[in-house]
């Protein structure tokens, strides 16, 4: 499967960083956040972070163009309808997550991914609240995305190889 468009929800540091990281890598990103206002936000933050790596010549203008052209901002979950990858970057409570991948799983289609940025909640108890845990996994990025380029992709027990290249192939 090529993917192409991936959402992020929670505009926090995380979410924000994985946001650049995938724009930066080509992808279509969607970046959801429970405010909208911080998304709003973040997209903004992403624009300075870039703006400053081109006055330093460690970025083409052209390449901050690009990748700002492929991020956008949303407010509704309604809008992550096309996205192929979901990367939750949300608060470390599991009852929380777990709400998030509930309203994601309603909007998307059923052979969507659906990821969590989680550093302690297991991939398994977490996979088990979805429809389809086989395309369920852990893909946690270290802090900051944009400067640590090293991501940890963690299989729960159902998780299939398919998914776990899939998004091998997209980190």
């Amino acid at each position: 499967m090529t993917i192409e468009r991936i959402a992020v929800i929670g505009a926090g540091q995380m979410g924000t960083g994985i946001a650049q990281v995938a724009a930066q890598a080509g992808f279509t990103v969607r970046l959801l956040d429970v405010d909208p206002a911080l998304a709003q936000a973040a997209v903004q933050r992403i624009g300075a972070a870039l703006s400053g790596q081109v006055k330093k010549g460690k970025l083409e203008e052209r390449v901050q163009v690009e990748t700002m052209t492929r991020i956008s901002p949303i407010s509704r979950f309604a809008d992550l309808a096309d996205a192929q990858v979901v990367i939750e970057a949300a608060v470390e409570d599991a009852s929380i997550k777990a709400e998030i991948f509930k309203q994601a799983e309603a909007v998307t289609n059923p052979d969507v991914i659906l990821a969590s940025n989680t550093s302690s909640i297991p991939i398994t108890k977490l996979a088990a609240r979805t429809k389809n845990p086989e395309r369920f996994i852990g893909v946690h990025f270290m802090n900051p995305p944009p400067l640590m380029r090293l991501v940890e992709i963690i299989r729960g027990l159902q998780t299939s190889d398919e998914t776990a290249a899939t998004v091998r192939a997209i980190t």
